[in-house]
């Protein structure tokens, strides 16, 4: 009774430091997944992740998945969420609505070292399209406007294509819609209810295989496609991936603790490394708000917030 009694203080008095850090409780940690496949894949990408943290921080960590980007964005705005893996339109979005309620901490680093990615445009094999010339008149497909490779990109680049190009409805292409997000926007074209769309990868490895990491592997490791059926039709420049962001006014030990977490995750647990990095990678590593500016500025004229 005595060792039971003892063992029950202790874990309270752990709990109690962690949640009363710097003075001001926190009784849970919750991290906030942007859509882009199903939520329940998208929690078990995070669970490990979750597992770990509560280890650290003595708390409940609870995982949301909103149903688009923005419950994410008004989340962080709104203090609801602690901690969150933004595209890089997506963080724009929330430095440029509330400069003070995020800090990026970690980017994820590609297989090369590389902090890059793509937005990829692609089609059905069988549709016979093989570029954006032969999408003119037909159906393309865009994730989430708060997307930068399914959106905010693809908008700014595809049109400087050629002359002509627009991202209206009617104009060049036969229509352009948002499917919800880059899972949906695979699976769309892959059944055919669209001729083409664009998601995001690192653009590195096989096409086969959905390249190493990014939405097409997800989709690829899901078993939702075979990207044999598939044809690369368009690729971005390089866009600087997204920062993992925490909360600014979480309790600075708590910062600390989490960032260094994912920061040592690819050393700790390389498959769980996989399912939060949306496939292979070398690690994260320390970024800054300054390497966003190119895409806050961008999103700023495009979007205007």
């Amino acid at each position: 009774m005595k060792k039971t009694l003892a063992m029950a203080l202790v874990a309270t008095t752990a709990m109690t430091s962690a949640a009363f850090a710097d003075g001001h409780a926190i009784t849970e940690f919750r991290i906030g997944l942007l859509g882009g496949e199903n939520a329940q894949d998208r929690v078990n990408s995070y669970q490990c992740l979750a597992d770990y943290a509560a280890e650290e921080l003595g708390v409940e960590v609870k995982i949301f998945t909103p149903a688009d980007y923005a419950g994410v964005i008004q989340g962080l705005l709104g203090g609801t969420l602690d901690m969150s893996w933004l595209g890089a339109s997506s963080y724009a979005a929330t430095y440029l609505q509330d400069p003070e309620a995020v800090e990026p901490v970690l980017v994820k680093v590609n297989m090369d070292g590389s902090i890059g990615y793509h937005s990829i445009g692609f089609a059905r094999v069988d549709s016979g399209i093989t570029n954006l010339d032969e999408m003119e008149g037909k159906v393309f497909g865009f994730g989430d406007p708060n997307s930068t490779s399914g959106y905010l990109i693809p908008s700014i680049e595809i049109p400087q294509y050629k002359d002509g190009i627009t991202m209206e409805s009617g104009e060049y292409f036969g229509e352009v819609k948002f499917t919800g997000g880059h899972e949906q926007t695979i699976v769309a074209v892959n059944n055919g209810d669209i001729d083409g769309g664009v998601t995001w990868a690192d653009g590195q490895g096989n096409w086969e295989d959905g390249y190493n990491s990014g939405a097409l592997r997800k989709a690829t490791d899901a078993g939702l496609v075979d990207m044999n059926d598939l044809v690369q039709i368009w690729k971005s420049a390089v866009i600087p991936e997204g920062p993992i962001v925490l909360r600014k006014d979480l309790p600075e030990d708590v910062k600390a603790k989490m960032t260094a977490l994912v920061d040592g995750l690819y050393e700790r647990d390389i498959d769980c490394a996989y399912g939060v990095a949306a496939g292979e990678t070398l690690g994260f590593q320390p970024v800054t708000h300054d390497t966003y500016i190119s895409v806050i500025e961008a999103r700023k004229a495009k979007i205007g917030g």
